[in-house]
Formats: structure tokens, sequence, C-alpha cells
């Protein structure tokens, strides 16, 4: 079908239930247009609207420019959300994600220390170990199980709750807080989306008061060391901490999940894709996971505000503007990737932004998520080389979050 721009709506949710091939479309008409295009904002979930509206970014080079100039796109008045976050959300959902710098830079100082390379890297065996119980599990069900409950969920899910030092009694718990956080307001998650604020604030509350409790008993983990990290005599407070905390468990269970699910349905869709990686995966799992992530571009999109009047790539904002910075719609920008909806583990170069764009908010998981991608894999491919889904994706009804919600697999 054809589209014009007419029909396109962005901030509706319908939109987002459309088939993959009409978005694509959507968003390849917006990239042709001269300048980014302002949409309409409408109140969702019970959450104000102050009828600004935004403008949508999904060229490549824009979403650069603008990450690079965070004094101008501001992340202070919410990233995650185009409304403005009410103030009894800060407590749960004001973490390092909605700031600037200075703060931004000294809560990062202060967890960073915690995902550098060589850090990840004492997870390694930790990660190969979850993984292969994953699979000792879905080997144990057999086939034409859900992957993503099954698989795809459990391996961050479990290593992160591991690092963190939460038991398996709370995995549950978090799993099902997270999908209702990040749902979108999808029916699955949130029968009555009027009540997805309330909801919101509840599954934040259940987390926050699990990192409190845990923050007081004896042990190890992730948690305990922040709790007692002094970088430069810099110390979490517990506000800080459990925000922190909800982002973490959040961000890094459900991006790194839906990069896995949507990797099984790539190769399972490319199956010339497959028999490449198998016959050198060493030498091309590092190129493979880059694709699956520039592909699935779990996280759509993050907001900005214009701190003051600028031009940016010859478009005027004003000060108060927001924009949307549509990572998805980057990563098929047919002026900086060829052939940009082919899925090519061999795509070299591969700038793409499934991680955030470059500057001070670049996902600080990355390392992490590319392991846990690159395990999880090897072990399934190395165990179950013809594994493969079967029918379309269950898709989440969400803008924020690509996500699947359901998709089963056969071996």
């Amino acid at each position: 079908m054809t589209l014009r721009l007419a029909d396109i709506n962005l901030s509706d949710l319908d939109f987002w239930s459309r088939p993959m091939t009409e978005r694509e479309e959507a968003f390849a008409l917006l990239r042709a247009q001269p300048g980014p295009v302002h949409f309409p904002e409408t109140a969702f979930g019970g959450l104000p609207s102050d009828g600004r509206g935004y403008y949508a970014m999904v060229r490549h080079a824009d979403i650069v420019a603008a990450s690079r100039r965070p004094e101008v796109f501001s992340s202070g008045k919410g990233a995650t959300t185009i409304a403005d976050l009410p103030t009894e959300f800060n407590e749960y959902f004001g973490s390092m994600i909605n700031m600037d710098d200075p703060r931004h830079a000294r809560l990062r100082r202060i967890v960073s220390r915690s995902f550098t390379p060589k850090m990840i890297q004492k997870f390694e065996d930790d990660v190969r170990a979850v993984a292969s119980r994953v699979v000792d599990e879905l080997i144990e069900l057999g086939p034409g199980r859900d992957f993503v409950t099954e698989v795809a969920a459990k391996l961050p899910l479990r290593i992160i709750c591991d690092m963190m030092g939460i038991g398996p009694e709370h995995h549950q718990m978090v799993f099902e807080s997270t999908n209702v956080i990040l749902s979108g307001g999808d029916p699955e998650f949130v029968e009555d989306l009027n009540e997805l604020a309330t909801l919101l604030l509840t599954h934040a509350q259940r987390l926050q008061d699990l990192v409190t409790s845990l923050a007081q008993e004896p042990g190890e983990g992730l948690i305990k060391a922040l709790t007692s990290a002094n970088i430069d005599g810099e110390k979490l407070t517990m506000q800080e901490l459990g925000s922190f905390f909800i982002l973490l468990v959040v961000a890094g269970n459900e991006t790194t999940r839906n990069a896995i699910a949507h990797g099984l349905h790539l190769f399972t869709e490319n199956p010339e894709q497959r028999e490449l990686l198998l016959a050198d995966f060493d030498g091309r799992i590092g190129g493979a996971v880059e694709e699956i992530v520039r592909v699935a571009s779990p996280v759509a999109w993050m907001r900005r505000t214009l701190t003051r009047d600028y031009e940016l790539n010859g478009t005027p904002y004003k000060e108060g503007d927001k924009v949307l910075l549509y990572y998805w719609a980057a990563n098929r920008d047919e002026d900086v990737f060829t052939d940009p909806y082919r899925f090519d583990i061999l795509r070299d170069p591969n700038p793409h932004v499934g991680f955030g764009g470059p500057g001070p908010h670049f996902c600080l998981g990355a390392h992490l998520a590319r392991r846990e991608i690159t395990v999880m894999f090897r072990e399934l491919f190395t165990r179950l080389p013809r594994i493969r889904s079967v029918g379309e994706p269950s898709r989440l009804r969400s803008s924020f979050i690509n996500g699947i919600k359901h998709l089963t697999c056969e071996f």
C-alpha cells in the first residue's frame, strides 16, 4: 500500500498495531520529508499531557548530532515518556536516564565501575552456566514452547537478578513488574488503560521495596556493592539506589530479552544467515549481535527537550520543544545502511544506534547485553542448531519498546 503523510500518527496506539511493513513504509516516508514532522501529543494511561506535541527525529545524522549535544537536547524533563513525569513518579523513575550533567555524570561515575568490559568478563562463566541451564530446561520441556518465556526472558532475568543478589523466590515478581512497566499499555498486561499510571507506581513500589530490603540484609551482589560504593567521597542515596535498581532490572531484562527473541526470528526468516554464522561462529557472532540489535532496535525511541532555541541540520527548534529520537527509524536510514531492510550479519560498517546515540547516555549495559546475546546463541546453535520460530511473533503494542511477547519455537 502507499501511505500519505496524513495517514501517519505516531501518537495513536493503533499505529503500533499495524503490520511491520506498514510501519517501515511510514518511517521511510517520514525520513523523506525536508525535516522532522511534528505530531500532536495525546493524554495516555492517566499521564498528563501539556499538548505541546513533539518532533519525530527519524534520520540517523540528526539523532547522532542531537545525542552529541546533551546541553541542548536535554534528558532532564524525562527521556522515556512523552509527557513530563509527574512529581510522584520521580521517586521511582527519576534515574540517571532522566537526568543531565552534572547529576547524570555523578551517578554514572558511581555505578559505571560495575559495567566495564573487564567487570563483565567476570560474569562470563555465570552467563554460560545460566544459558546452559536455560537450554537444558527447554530440551526437557520439548518443542512447541514459547521461546520468549522459556528462553529469551530467562537468561537476562536470571543474570541481572544474580548480579543484584536477588534470590529465585523474587524472579517471578521482577518479571511481572518489568512487563507492566514497559507494557506501553498493551492489553495483555494492562486491562484498563486508564489504570496504567496507578499500575506503574504500584509495580515500581514493589521493586523499590525489594531493593530496600536487600540493601539492609547481609550478603553479596551489586546492590551491596552500590550501597557501599564511595567514589571520590560520593555515595548513592537510598532513593538513587532504588531508581537505579528499577532502571537496571527493567532495561537489563526487557531489552536483551527482545533482542534474543528477534534474533531467533531473524535467523529463521533468513536461513542463509544462520548457515553463515554456523560456518564460523566465533568469527561472525560479533557482527551478528550488532545486526540483531540494529534490526530489532528494542528501544524504539528516547525523548529530549530543547534547552534553548537551536538549529540542527537546517531545522530550527524552539526552547521547550520536545523531540523523540527514533532509533528504530535511524537504523533503517537509506543514507547510512545499504539495503537497510536486509538482515546481514556481515554488514560492515554497522554504525547502528540500537544502544542509543553517542554521548553521555549511550547504554551502560551494552557490554553485558552483547555478552548475553553471544552466549545464548552459542548455546542454542551448538546444541539445537536447527531451532527455529514458528509463525508470526506476537508483538507488543507499544511505541517505546519493539517487543515480542510470544514466539513459538520448534527444534
